[in-house]
């Protein structure tokens, strides 16, 4: 059985958010306080009482309107689906049944009625009546593991009677190894108390005792192993590392084997129905290597055979977890509007072949897109490094109002997009991209190109007007009248800072351009000039890269060369800041 579905009302952050979690491993992404730590929470109310108290909530975490107004009873509704018949006769009084036969089982936990100490009073019940109470065998049943943030794992490994070395050496224990165990420390124990230091040692003590008390106060003593039977031992087992002490290894490392020791601890627990494992942040310490070598493990463990199943649930402000996880397993979190919302990939309609092309291009800075409050997207990397410096140029400091600027590389935006909208992510997301209008045929010749003057209308791409068909509140797409080069060049500042960027590493083409430009007759003919110089020149001569002129250009924009920012850019700039009076009307 797993944790399907789980309603969360009036706490903390979360108003009222569903979240729809799969078997296996289930990783939330969002933005920092958007209420991760609050999901949490929200399954330790009810997974925690195996070995841990469950945690306590104050009159604090009801949840607040933006008017400060305070909601509700606190209320957790869990739904768990795909039971077997052991499972359903454990659960009988949390049945409900469902179409096919099947039956899930629900549970409810409620705080309310807070004491004069400003605590809430907890009520936990199954199925659909409060009436009915969880009982000790269910809370048993369910069995749940918490690993807390920025744990010590070294600690949580030491020796000791709850240690998780030493439930698992319980649990693969039977009755006969503990007999084999204890033979074995018995036979130990003996051929040591036979060596003349142990011997020497022990006669020592005794003379002394002895001599001491006198023969009717002495006690028997005795030099030898303190863990000399299987119970003792279990409380005094621990691990080393390439020969050093778990203290001495690094904390990233010692993270791997509290995991390991954890989760081998839940795999073998057949006793229990239901086993989940709770994650904050297990990126903790650990390269980005590590990470995704331990997320493809976690996302593996279903498959292992001969093992118990266990459900993952990991929160996560790592975009090598979001990059490497598959998008069925991501969970998303986001405020729009004031209100925290849920959001699944796995649930998202794709084009043919475009999730499969959205799944290789989620590399390390995509993913940052999944802890985002507004993003702008762009085709390249050239127009990222401009259109970062042509804000700061304008005023604007993209990172200050939380805008996350990813390149799609090339023509991929419909990859992407669907992850946005009033479907989807709520966020504000402005699409830059080229209008590459329609060439004129003349003659039955092949199609010329276009440059139009600025302001001029034009006739989008193909793939231009696809994307304007995608628009709605949250997501709009800005472009100009060709190109993001050829835009800029309209402006007589920015041809200058272009032929200066250019000049820097190449002054010869940036001198022949600069006679040329200043021979055309308007600003549209200047532009061409410029644009055609550069990036379509003869056969017999190489382009200028645009990936290199568009570093050299955000340079010396950003060293404070007189610029024009292009008005769709600025259009596209106050759409995701949301800047009040300063976004112009979007045609």
């Amino acid at each position: 059985m797993y944790l399907a579905e789980l309603n969360i009302r009036n706490f903390r952050k979360l108003r009222d958010v569903q979240l729809r979690f799969r078997p296996g491993l289930n990783v939330l992404v969002g933005a920092n306080n958007v209420g991760k730590s609050a999901v949490v929470d929200a399954l330790r109310a009810l997974l925690a009482g195996y070995e841990e108290p469950y945690p306590r909530f104050g009159a604090e975490d009801r949840h607040r309107s933006p008017q400060g107004e305070q909601a509700g009873d606190i209320e957790f509704h869990y739904v768990f689906r795909g039971l077997g018949p052991d499972d359903e006769a454990d659960f009988l009084a949390a049945l409900n049944p469902i179409a096919g036969g099947q039956a899930e089982a629900h549970f409810h936990v409620c705080y309310s009625d807070a004491d004069q100490g400003g605590r809430l009073r907890v009520r936990r019940w199954c199925g659909d009546h409060q009436e009915v109470s969880l009982t000790a065998d269910m809370i048993e049943n369910l069995r749940g593991v918490y690993l807390q943030p920025l744990r010590d794992a070294a600690q949580g490994l030491r020796p000791g009677r709850n240690s998780q070395l030493s439930r698992l050496l319980h649990l693969l224990t039977d009755d006969a190894g503990r007999q084999g165990i204890n033979e074995a420390l018995q036979r130990l124990d003996d051929e040591l108390r036979d060596h003349p230091p142990i011997r020497g040692t022990q006669t020592a003590i005794a003379d002394r005792h002895n001599a001491m008390l006198g023969a009717q106060l002495r006690q028997a003593l005795n030099v030898g192993l303190s863990a000399s039977d299987f119970q003792r031992l279990s409380t005094r087992l621990t691990l080393s590392v390439d020969d050093f002490e778990l203290e001495q290894n690094g904390l990233g490392f010692n993270n791997l084997i509290f995991m390991a020791v954890v989760l081998s601890e839940l795999a073998r627990n057949s006793d229990a129905a239901y086993r989940g494992l709770i994650v904050e942040e297990p990126e903790a310490h650990l390269h980005p290597q590590l990470q995704a070598v331990l997320l493809r493990y976690l996302a593996s463990l279903q498959e292992v055979e001969g093992e118990q199943p266990v459900q993952l649930f990991v929160t996560s402000h790592s975009p090598n977890f979001a990059s490497n996880a598959n998008l069925d397993c991501l969970v998303c979190l986001v405020e729009s509007e004031g209100r925290v919302e849920t959001f699944f990939p796995r649930e998202v309609r794709f084009g043919n072949g475009k999730r499969e092309k959205l799944e290789r291009y989620l590399d390390v800075t995509r993913a940052e897109l999944f802890f985002a409050r507004r993003v702008i997207f762009v085709e390249g990397a050239a127009e990222m490094m401009l259109v970062d410096a042509l804000a700061t140029a304008a005023g604007f400091d993209l990172r200050g109002h939380g805008v996350s600027l990813i390149s799609v590389e090339g023509l991929n935006f419909d990859s992407f997009l669907p992850l946005f909208g009033e479907n989807a992510l709520k966020i504000p997301v402005a699409l830059i991209t080229d209008a590459d209008p329609s060439g004129v045929v003349v003659a039955g010749q092949p199609a010329q190109p276009l440059y139009p003057a600025l302001g001029a209308a034009v006739q989008v791409s193909d793939n231009t007007a696809n994307m304007l068909e995608l628009e709605d509140r949250y997501v709009r797409v800005f472009h100009g009248v060709k190109t993001l080069e050829y835009d800029l060049a309209l402006h007589p500042n920015n041809r200058t800072a272009m032929l200066s960027a250019l000049s820097e590493f190449h002054p010869q083409i940036a001198e022949d351009l600069r006679g040329v430009v200043n021979a055309a007759a308007d600003d549209a003919a200047k532009a061409r000039a410029l644009f055609c110089g550069m990036f379509e020149r003869p056969s017999t001569q190489k382009n200028v890269q645009k990936g290199r002129f568009g570093q050299s250009l955000a340079y010396v924009i950003g060293e404070g060369a007189a610029c024009e920012v292009p008005p769709y850019i600025l259009d596209a700039i106050a759409h995701v800041c949301q800047i009040p009076g300063q976004e112009r009307r979007h045609e």
